[in-house]
């Protein structure tokens, strides 16, 4: 997932970025507006929506979500409400491993079948790709990056898969999610 993330980066411009789910960890990694980062992870199956909600109140910012499969799959029914709002100004990444890397490697059920930018497609975005090859995706992003939203990508990408109890996991540190807001809120200038 970072080689999908230091593609997206130089096109990333001032967008709102939110990166979820195992790969997500590793945004930081690349990030160069830590102020614009919106960080949702513990959100498994609801951090879409919370970046929708991102993307209607903030409509004059691109807002863009790295997402995962197996969280998507948990609240599918977002993309018809995502296609409904019709926000110009998201951009939804699906990061496709095929399984639930942070609880283990369990194979999401029919993975290499599901169809995802099809779906989203289907459910009324703007316009939708899938990619298979990195290169291809590289090659693409910043196009697809100027199209009017709401725009689904769906990426396949190798898991990483963690296999120690949540508790025992090294802490990733960072900011908290009230500072994580606290900073977006005076990167955007809007007060308390």
């Amino acid at each position: 997932a970072i080689e999908v993330f230091r593609a997206f980066e130089p096109y990333r411009g001032k967008a709102i970025v939110a990166a979820t789910g195992t790969s997500g960890r590793h945004w930081s990694e690349v990030s160069t507006y830590p102020t614009r980062d919106v960080t949702l992870g513990g959100a498994m199956g609801q951090a879409t929506s919370a970046a929708l909600g991102l993307a209607l109140g903030l409509p004059d910012e691109k807002v863009v979500l790295f997402d995962s499969e197996g969280a998507l799959l948990m609240n599918l029914g977002v993309l018809a409400t995502i296609a409904g709002k019709a926000p110009k100004n998201f951009y939804h990444f699906l990061l496709d491993n095929e399984c639930y890397a942070t609880t283990g490697g369990q194979p999401v059920p029919n993975a290499s079948n599901i169809d995802y930018a099809s779906l989203a497609k289907g459910a009324g975005y703007a316009s939708s790709y899938h990619f298979d090859d990195l290169e291809d995706f590289t090659i693409s992003v910043g196009e697809i990056l100027n199209e009017p939203g709401p725009v689904f990508v769906s990426v396949k990408v190798v898991p990483e898969i963690e296999n120690l109890p949540m508790g025992m996991r090294p802490s990733r540190g960072g900011r908290s999610r009230a500072e994580m807001f606290r900073d977006l809120r005076a990167e955007l200038g809007i007060a308390d």
